[in-house]
């Protein structure tokens, strides 16, 4: 029979107190995850993972230390906690190190109204495969397709116990379902390789895996033939896709940590403009069958929904309570861990506002530019935000897309970058990152 997770948590805490811990937290974790690859029609690989992570921090004045294990045996419990109170005393004093006060602790949240996880069963592992194989069909089906590098279907479920000396205590379990595949289009040194890929909290949401591999094998073909574009400053639209990965630089740069360390190019910025004055970028914990939503955060404060950035001003930071203290400011709920490491900053569902025009609109208008696809690697200076990314996509030469291209290096400076951007109106609002195909004019490409 499972061992309820808040046993688990309670004996941690337990534990801690009688090795003389002056305080402290505890994190209990289990999951399942399926995962099969399907290959020529045929099972490849099949994996099932299932088995409970715990683990537990430990404070004496402003030291602290943290320790974990995945055996939930009393003795194992008991060995933990003396290991953990040993090494806190032989910690450097951190001043900004310490649970929450009871009164900014989450109270009554409501987890069936955010729907973290599907009550359906589990998939059984002949419903997966069946979905990677439909996946590859409809791939190997788009004339030019003539690979498919993976198509794979996964379940996982993970339960979630987080409690504290401080009196807090709360869990919560969380579903993802996917499907993917990747498609290769071509032969030889002319092959051409591309993907999608669906993601979902409840399985039935799902989109087909039918069209999942159509779409990459499409995608593949699309890119028979590419070659570098030209040298030059142009404009540059980033899909829908990749778009979110400019919007993720901002948030780093926004997190809490970054900023306090000194490693940050929005340090002393809040108040300023970081976006164009008609844009807002909102995060909101608590959409219902959303992978980032969660009702309390990883030291037990509550989520709540707040505008990081409001019609292009920087209104705040990211912030755990260890950073917040650090800064002199107050924590936004946004703490996250693992059961061996202490909390950090984390952003959860962010959503940028949309244009009114669409993708084609803005490829129409861009004229002579680059629609960027994939991105390769990165090299972004935090302090000045100095930004070099390879990439790959397509060439638009009046208005429409003329060829594929690859090879290609965008370069720019991320501050000048984001104030410019012009937003299309394709989000896909299913994703923790709402963010739709984003325009920036005169960045530097390096191709041919």
């Amino acid at each position: 029979m499972l061992q309820p997770l808040e046993e688990l948590t309670a004996a941690l805490i337990g534990a801690a107190r009688k090795a003389g811990a002056e305080a402290a937290d505890a994190m209990a974790v289990r999951g399942r995850a399926v995962t099969v690859d399907m290959r020529g029609g045929a099972l490849e690989q099949a994996e099932r993972a299932e088995g409970v992570d715990i683990g537990l921090r430990v404070l004496i004045g402003g030291r602290q230390a943290n320790v974990s294990a995945s055996d939930t045996a009393p003795e194992t419990i008991s060995t933990l906690a003396e290991r953990a109170v040993a090494m806190a005393r032989e910690a450097p004093e951190d001043p900004y190190a310490g649970l929450a006060d009871p009164s900014q602790l989450a109270r009554g949240w409501d987890l069936a109204g955010l729907e973290l996880c599907d009550p359906a069963p589990e998939p059984a592992p002949e419903a997966l495969m069946a979905w990677a194989q439909t996946a590859e069909a409809a791939a190997f089906s788009v004339a030019g397709v003539t690979q498919v590098q993976s198509a794979s279907a996964a379940w996982s479920l993970r339960e979630v116990q987080i409690a504290g000396t401080n009196g807090f205590a709360g869990g919560y379990a969380r579903s993802e379902a996917g499907i993917s595949c990747v498609a290769i289009a071509g032969t030889g040194t002319g092959m051409e390789r591309d993907y999608d890929g669906d993601s979902r909290v409840f399985a039935a949401d799902l989109r087909a895996p039918e069209q999942i591999g159509q779409c990459a094998g499409a995608r593949a073909v699309e890119r028979l033939g590419a070659r570098k574009p030209p040298t030059g400053a142009y404009p540059v639209l980033y899909d829908e896709r990749v778009a979110a990965s400019l919007i993720g630089h901002l948030l780093a740069a926004a997190s809490g940590g970054a900023v306090a360390r000194g490693a940050s190019w929005l340090r002393d910025r809040l108040g300023e403009p970081v976006l164009p004055e008609a844009l807002d970028l909102r995060e909101d914990p608590h959409r219902p069958r959303v992978s980032g939503s969660r009702p309390f955060d990883a030291e037990g404060l509550p989520t709540a929904k707040r505008l990081i950035v409001e019609r292009g001003i920087l209104r705040g930071y990211t912030l755990d309570l260890a950073n917040a203290r650090k800064l002199g400011m107050t924590p936004t709920g946004n703490a996250a861990r693992g059961v061996s490491g202490p909390p950090s900053p984390s952003v959860w569902n962010v959503a940028l506002t949309q244009g009114d025009r669409s993708r084609d609109d803005l490829i129409r208008e861009m004229g002579k530019g680059l629609l960027v696809t994939s991105l390769i690697g990165a090299t972004i200076n935090p302090n000045t935000g100095d930004y070099s990314r390879g990439a790959a996509g397509f060439w638009i030469e009046g208005g429409e897309i003329a060829y594929p291209v690859n090879e290609c290096t965008i370069a720019g400076i991320l501050p000048e970058m984001l104030r410019r951007i012009v937003p299309a109106n394709d989000a896909r609002a299913h994703l923790s990152r709402v963010v739709p195909s984003l325009l920036v004019e005169g960045l530097m490409l390096a191709g041919e």
